[in-house]
């Protein structure tokens, strides 16, 4: 059997170093619920849920068993040109769930980035426009299309254009930190100023196809908008005939409490895109969106051979079944509001809290090297990781210094309690000075 510095020896030999975002080094052996275990057998809690994709918890017996009967019967056959009964039974629960008071269809694949590569195409076919809106900071994934609709980090565009034309960004209605570095927010107009000058001078409105959000601008740093701007912005992209899409693939599926994000804020998306957390953790995405939309493409503009495996397929219904029946919409609500009461008492105790914000169990802390400036303290950031880690907790760090606190929604009180002390304690110590020897350099994004 491989030691553990064996098994680390290969993966620097043979996995390639743009698929992996580097922290500390944590190789896992098996996990359940909210617990991981790593190769030596030590338990941690899992706060990040394989980053969202983990909202049911790890192997849970509902998915583990849908898997193995559907396994039992059929690994795969391609829809793309014969049919199963879990894919059919998918698209219907997906609309079903999905908001909004229309007819509508479902079409899969396998990750969240190939989803709103998905809208792109969907959006430019209906409206025969070619200009598709995102936002800065904004993650929409690694695939070409999903990957110039991103503007997060440069390492993700670095050496690899041109992009996909005729995308554009506008600021993110951030509601801790103003636009091009102020220390305040902006208001509803000022963020919509710079969309609508867009409009007025260069990009005429009759030739934007489509809008693309984050409610929660999740690996940006679980940022959340100003109240109302996003009805603000979806009455102005009706006004004009442009679409309204949101990439749910980070918030969806019970992250912050409810099926779709967009139900905290009064909007109903024409599409809407699912991937992470939709089948329990196995390889799935999937795109919902009104009814003529999604009959404006003709196959083969949207067909991967190995999307909606009925394993996966299998996977999926177990884990929405699973979200029902355990009631796990509502504990996410309940969860939340017990970590944030804790964690927004951390926000008068520590100066170098700046901001605690999220819903359900989507929540971010935002490091920070004073509250007044609001100035990203990411070192501070990826030391508190790191001594949790040591301690027996996940944690990573996003948007350069927010603590990206998303555990599986069946993380249980206790674990959740336990969780937030070992949280407070490594707050303490770095209040009192003692993480000055970590050394993070090389870490996060």
């Amino acid at each position: 059997m491989a030691t553990y510095e064996e098994l680390m020896e290969k993966d620097e030999q043979y996995f390639a170093k743009a698929g992996r975002i580097s922290y500390y080094p944590l190789l896992i052996d098996h996990a359940k619920g909210a617990t991981l275990v790593d190769f030596a057998g030590k338990e941690y809690i899992d706060l990040l849920a394989s980053a969202s994709a983990i909202n049911v918890g790890h192997s849970p017996k509902k998915v583990t068993d849908a898997i193995k009967a559907q396994a039992d019967k059929m690994v795969h056959y391609t829809p793309a040109y014969m049919y199963h009964e879990p894919a059919i039974k998918l698209a219907e629960k997906l609309c079903e769930i999905t908001p909004g008071q229309f007819a509508k269809k479902a079409t899969f694949g396998l990750t969240g980035s190939d989803a709103c590569d998905g809208i792109m195409k969907y959006a430019r076919a209906y409206t025969g426009r070619p200009n598709i809106v995102t936002f800065q900071n904004a993650y929409h994934g690694s695939t070409y299309g999903s990957i110039s609709m991103s503007a997060i980090n440069v390492k993700m565009r670095a050496k690899m254009g041109p992009f996909v034309p005729n995308i554009e960004h506008i600021p993110f209605p951030d509601n801790y930190r103003g636009m091009y570095g102020q220390a305040k927010p902006n208001s509803i107009e000022e963020y919509l100023a710079p969309f609508k000058q867009m409009m007025e001078t260069y990009l005429p409105p009759e030739e934007i196809a489509c809008v693309v959000i984050e409610t929660l601008q999740g690996d940006g740093g679980l940022l959340e908008p100003v109240p109302g701007y996003f009805k603000a912005l979806y009455d102005l992209c009706h006004k004009h005939g442009i679409l309204f899409a949101v990439d749910d693939v980070q918030q969806g599926l019970g992250r912050t409490g409810t099926w779709c994000s967009t139900e905290h804020f009064d909007v109903e998306a024409d599409l809407v895109a699912y991937g992470k957390s939709l089948a329990g953790g196995m390889p799935l995405s999937a795109i919902v969106g009104r009814k003529e939309i999604m009959d404006s493409l003709e196959a083969p503009a949207h067909v991967f051979t190995t999307a909606a495996n009925p394993v996966c397929c299998a996977a999926s219904l177990a884990t929405l079944a699973m979200i029902e029946e355990d009631n796990l919409l509502q504990e996410s609500t309940r969860k939340g509001k017990i970590a944030q009461e804790r964690m927004k008492k951390w926000k008068d105790e520590y100066a170098f809290i700046g901001d605690v914000r999220g819903m359900g169990l989507s929540i971010g802390i935002d490091i920070v090297t004073d509250k007044k400036s609001k100035t990203k303290d990411s070192q501070a950031a990826l030391k508190i990781c790191n001594r949790l880690f040591e301690r027996g907790a996940v944690l990573i760090a996003i948007g350069e210094s927010v603590l990206r606190f998303q555990p599986p929604l069946v993380i249980t009180d206790q674990e959740l309690v336990k969780a937030l002390d070992l949280i407070e304690e490594t707050m303490n110590e770095l209040a009192e000075g003692k993480l000055e020897d970590y050394d993070v350099s090389g870490q996060g994004w």
